[in-house]
């Protein structure tokens, strides 16, 4: 009964979301401006990434959330993100490689040896939100419970959350390929990681029903496969489903 009035809810929340999202849509299209409002929206899709807020992969799953094989570091070159760089860091450094199994424990302290909790990257969480304040996507408030202060990040550009809900989307619904290879591998891994991180049924919320279990099937499409099978194709990238087969163990 409890797993109905959950299900049932959610069907309420979506169609409450998509309601207002209609409704929004309506309200646009009779302000008279459909030329310039679709204009805008093609050279957006075109060529707009120049002039968007760019978020690395990480920013973008936490962004969502506002609600064995070894490891080789081929390359020391500053990537410019402070976790990336950290991280890269590590694995450079370390000798001899370990498995991507292993760094996934490792970097998120999730070890039981006491000799590698160095490995932690420290306050992910509150590091990304600070990127994405610098970025001007968050904000920094302070809000008091009871005995102490909390420093909270509350969304302020919904613009940004907004384009990539919609990327995410769209991903699986008017652009979906239905074959992982041909997909953009930067998206691919947002999918993967958001579903991994349980943020991706936020981007789903606002769809219609039908739109929903649509999208839920093809991300279903997408989990379902083999890693090992996917990373042994050609032009595959072998890192990506070595990290989606730990995830996935």
């Amino acid at each position: 009964m409890n797993s109905l009035t959950q299900r049932n809810s959610g069907l309420v929340q979506r169609r409450t979301e998509a309601s207002r999202s209609a409704a929004a849509d309506r309200e646009r299209e009779s302000d008279g401006d459909d030329y310039e409002s679709r204009r805008g929206e093609e050279e957006e899709d075109d060529g707009g990434d120049a002039k968007e807020t760019r978020l690395t992969l990480m920013e973008e799953v936490l962004l969502l959330g506002l609600k064995d094989r070894e490891v080789i570091c081929k390359s020391d070159a500053p990537t410019g993100d402070m976790l990336l760089d950290e991280a890269l860091k590590h694995v450079k450094e370390t000798q001899p490689p370990e498995t991507v199994q292993s760094w996934i424990e490792l970097l998120s302290g999730e070890t039981w040896n006491p000799l590698k909790l160095h490995y932690q990257l420290r306050n992910v969480r509150e590091r990304l939100a600070k990127n994405l304040v610098e970025k001007g996507v968050l904000t920094t408030e302070k809000q008091n419970f009871l005995l102490f202060d909390m420093t909270t990040h509350p969304l302020t550009n919904s613009t940004v959350k907004q384009r990539l809900v919609k990327k995410v989307q769209e991903a699986v619904l008017d652009r979906w390929v239905n074959e992982p290879q041909r997909m953009d591998k930067r998206l691919l891994a947002l999918l993967l990681l958001a579903h991994s991180s349980d943020v991706l049924e936020n981007a789903f919320a606002p769809l219609l029903d039908e739109q929903y279990d649509l999208a839920m099937k093809r991300v279903r499409v997408l989990l379902d496969l083999d890693p090992e099978g996917e990373a042994a194709k050609s032009g595959a990238n072998e890192l990506l489903w070595a990290v989606v087969a730990a995830f996935t163990k």
